[in-house]
């Protein structure tokens, strides 16, 4: 009988033996197969938004690390030497002129949103207001300056050489009746001087950073049928060659959902505007 009972007890010990060893396998299984994506964000909106696709991804075995940045260039270099995945902080024109510019190889993987561009008051709440020598600060990155100087425009503060267009800079202004003085700065330090000028024109996530809505707080915005609006379609940007990989795609899809869609709605109220 004792031998009998001891058989048993070890037959059980090696079974919970062999179940904690499979156990110990499909773990480390699991853990292999876990996907990661190191992904670059400004962080108003893209960290916040990417925060509520975690959850989705977590599901498709794909771990979102997300490191903030508060500038344009950094991210861009960091997948370009592959310390990242991607970067979800930037548009279309910005990433072709980078590219031009830096002789970086990075792509476009899909557009998820835009951001209406928008004059804000500074020392003066109304463009009726608007007076000889008046100062107006602007993103002096390229693509970013010209979004800037076509909304002055279409606000009859200046006019533009016929053809400017997406490519516009100061040096493109042929009229300028309040010889208005425009003071470029970085884009994330134009906010920041709100109190020292007239107005300035901020991108969407740089004024949703300074507690700015482009619905209650701008003076004058981009519509969403704008050429600007559609051309400055937020990306997901990665090395070339990776546009399609599995992880990434995933990434865009769960970006494009409704679930996501409708945090952007509720959440930024116009500011960000999901892109079909």
């Amino acid at each position: 009988m004792k031998k009998r009972v001891l058989a048993v007890v070890v037959a059980g010990v090696l079974a919970l033996t062999s179940l904690a060893g499979c156990g110990n396998a499909s773990a480390k299984a699991s853990a292999k197969d876990e996907k990661i994506i190191k992904i670059a964000a400004s962080a108003t909106p893209h960290a916040e938004v990417l925060e509520q696709v975690k959850p989705i991804l977590e599901k498709q075995g794909i771990k979102l690390e997300i490191t903030v940045f508060d500038d344009y260039v950094l991210p861009m270099t960091t997948v370009e030497s592959g310390e990242l995945d991607a970067n979800y902080a930037v548009h279309v024109p910005y990433l072709e002129s980078f590219n031009s510019e830096q002789g970086t190889h990075l792509a476009n993987a899909g557009g998820i949103h835009y951001e209406p561009f928008g004059i804000y008051p500074g020392q003066k709440s109304s463009l009726n207001d608007v007076a000889e020598g008046d100062v107006i600060a602007i993103p002096n990155d390229t693509t970013n300056e010209a979004r800037a100087l076509l909304l002055l425009q279409d606000n009859g503060l200046i006019t533009l050489k016929d053809g400017a267009g997406l490519t516009a800079t100061i040096n493109d202004i042929t009229s300028n009746p309040k010889n208005l003085k425009l003071q470029e700065l970085e884009a994330a330090q134009v906010a920041r001087v709100r109190s020292e000028v007239a107005y300035v024109v901020l991108n969407g996530n740089y004024a949703l950073e300074a507690g700015l809505s482009v619905g209650k707080d701008s003076i004058a915005y981009e519509s969403s049928t704008s050429t600007a609006a559609k051309t400055y379609v937020n990306i997901i940007a990665v090395k070339e060659g990776h546009e399609n990989d599995e992880a990434i795609q995933e990434l865009v899809k769960a970006l494009k959902s409704d679930e996501i869609k409708k945090f952007i709605n509720e959440k930024y109220d116009g500011a960000v505007v999901p892109f079909e």
